[in-house]
């Protein structure tokens, strides 16, 4: 083998090296910061009467936003839009539009009746 191939396939696993050092590096502190920062688990494993587990108090969340959402629903003045009625152009008014058209170049079809 020739110096410089011997010197780059060195240079090479030594880079791989660093980069995979540092990847395991970066799990090894992500796993104990992890275990660190760990909700403790209560002390006793039965609750005692008259408190509320997190689950309870994740149920109890759910159906007051589900009871808020179905109010909002109810009190909502929302409704279905109506068509508007069709325009109507009085012959004036066609007249008018007609001559501005004409007067901005543009040619205006005759009207029909």
């Amino acid at each position: 083998m020739t110096p410089d191939l011997q010197l780059s396939l060195q240079i090479t696993a030594l880079g791989m090296g660093l980069v995979f050092g540092a990847i395991l590096l970066l799990w090894l502190m992500m796993a104990v910061l992890t275990a660190l920062t760990r909700e403790k688990p209560p002390a006793s494993d039965s609750p005692k009467a008259g408190t509320s587990t997190q689950a309870d108090s994740n149920l109890l969340v759910a159906l007051l936003a589900a009871g808020m959402a179905l109010e909002d629903q109810e009190a909502s003045s929302a409704r279905p839009l109506e068509m508007p009625p069709t325009a109507i152009v009085s012959a004036w008014q066609l007249g008018l539009r007609t001559r501005q058209m004409a007067e901005k170049g543009n040619q205006a079809r005759p009207p029909r009746y």
